[in-house]
């Protein structure tokens, strides 16, 4: 079995908090959940509370295993059930980055029309500046991109006290328990599910998991960002409620550019303050988006799709970029995007994962071409049903695209998983009777 080299034991509570937190708190997140609460009140608060669920969910399910194991999931289930697993899951973490991609245009153009800029000219610009600035080395920047964010945060809480929202904020967490009737459960549940399964196999937290001081600090600081993540939740989400009460929102504003508005809003005391709280929304996108293209490109020759070189570190980022921009003209919402790249991924990984874990905890093993087979029919299943819904969304089942494909991908991974096993026993008896 090939091991990976141990990862440094570095980090405190407060950096993997940080870390964690920095993972998942993006354009996503925060204009996302303002979309949502814009169009159905404060259950639109929903994902970010299910990323916050699924961090706690994690430290109790996986964060200990993947501390002790550090390896990336392509690489255990790769060294378990060989090379074609080991590719099959890079390509799904490959294509699953598309939507988080397209996510970040979306975002970068809601953002950008609040100062009369048009979308689609705007969304074409920014695919365009992703594929550019990915040409660059600016990893150092990142947490200077993050910081950004923070500053924009923090000038919502400044909203939330100033227009004297404390109250509301408090009470906001009952009254979210409390809206889970006013929308259909198939709503509810698509998003809940697709998040919690994601976060459970996520990369981007299991870098940083693996990297904690020890156990203690594995555990203090995954329950810190979980809570962060709960308070951060709620604040995009209040204010949005309060902004539509006050009517600080024009009349026919999109929902998806409601908290650039409000920034935009916030600053308008001061000569220019709003746009460079507009701005420092823009310029985490471009950082993010940019970063996306780097980590597909790095997958693509790293599996060794195509040879590494000059012309080739252009052309990667750009057909990705291109495939990004795709999916971001289709329009929809930005949870709905997010989640949906999420349930197919998570649909077609987990049985596969499953059964691994299944190994390590119960003694039952799954054959190499078990798992092959079910990893090739999940991801077919999966993001399969992802782009009939994104092409044909009048198809959508029980009013939720990501029920529907998780359950598609699920199906088709579970059929693949017994044909494969079935397959594989056969070929052992004919072996065994050969002889």
């Amino acid at each position: 079995m090939t091991m990976t080299a141990d990862p440094p034991r570095k980090l405190g509570v407060i950096s993997l908090a940080a870390l964690l937190v920095a993972a998942h708190y993006g354009l996503g997140f925060l204009l996302g959940t303002g979309e949502q609460v814009a169009d159905r009140g404060i259950i639109g608060t929903l994902y970010a509370v299910s990323i916050a669920l699924g961090t706690f969910l994690l430290l109790l399910a996986l964060a200990r295993f993947y501390w002790h194991r550090h390896e990336q999931i392509w690489t255990l289930l790769g060294n378990q059930y060989g090379e074609g697993v080991r590719f099959g899951v890079g390509v799904l973490s490959w294509a699953s980055l598309i939507g988080i991609g397209a996510v970040q245009i979306i975002g970068g153009a809601a953002t950008l029309s609040v100062i009369g800029l048009p979308t689609v000219p705007v969304m074409v610009g920014l695919a365009i500046a992703f594929v550019l600035i990915a040409q660059l080395p600016i990893e150092r920047a990142s947490w200077v991109l993050r910081g950004l964010l923070l500053f924009n945060i923090l000038i919502l809480v400044y909203g939330l006290i100033s227009l004297q929202g404390l109250p509301v904020y408090a009470r906001s967490p009952l009254e979210f328990v409390q809206s889970f009737d006013t929308q259909p459960l198939g709503y509810s549940a698509g998003i809940a599910v697709s998040t919690l399964l994601l976060v459970q196999v996520d990369m981007k937290y299991q870098q940083f998991l693996v990297q904690a001081r020890d156990l203690r600090t594995l555990y203090l600081g995954c329950s810190l960002a979980g809570v962060i993540l709960i308070f951060l939740a709620f604040i995009p989400a209040v204010l949005v409620q309060i902004a539509q009460t006050a009517n600080i929102l024009p009349d026919g504003i999109a929902s998806k550019a409601v908290i650039p508005q409000i920034l935009l809003w916030l600053g308008q005391d001061y000569p220019g303050l709003g746009l460079i709280l507009v701005m420092s929304l823009v310029i985490p996108a471009l950082g993010l988006g940019s970063s996306i293209l780097r980590v597909q490109a790095k997958t693509v020759f790293d599996l060794g799709l195509v040879p590494q070189n000059s012309v080739m570190q252009l052309l990667v980022p750009a057909l990705n970029g291109g495939l990004a921009l795709a999916i971001a003209l289709q329009g929809g919402s930005i949870i709905g995007l997010i989640a949906s790249f999420y349930a197919a991924y998570a649909s077609a990984v987990w049985v596969p994962f499953a059964g691994y874990l299944c190994q390590e905890t119960r003694g039952w093993e799954l054959s190499k071409l078990g798992a092959n087979v079910s990893l090739g029919l999940g991801s077919l299943g999966g993001f399969g049903t992802l782009f009939l819904t994104l092409l044909k969304p009048e198809l959508i089942l029980w009013n939720s695209a990501e029920l529907m494909i998780l359950a598609v991908g699920f199906s088709f991974g579970g059929v693949g998983l017994v044909v494969g096993e079935a397959i594989d026993r056969v070929r052992s008896a004919q072996v065994q009777l050969s002889e």
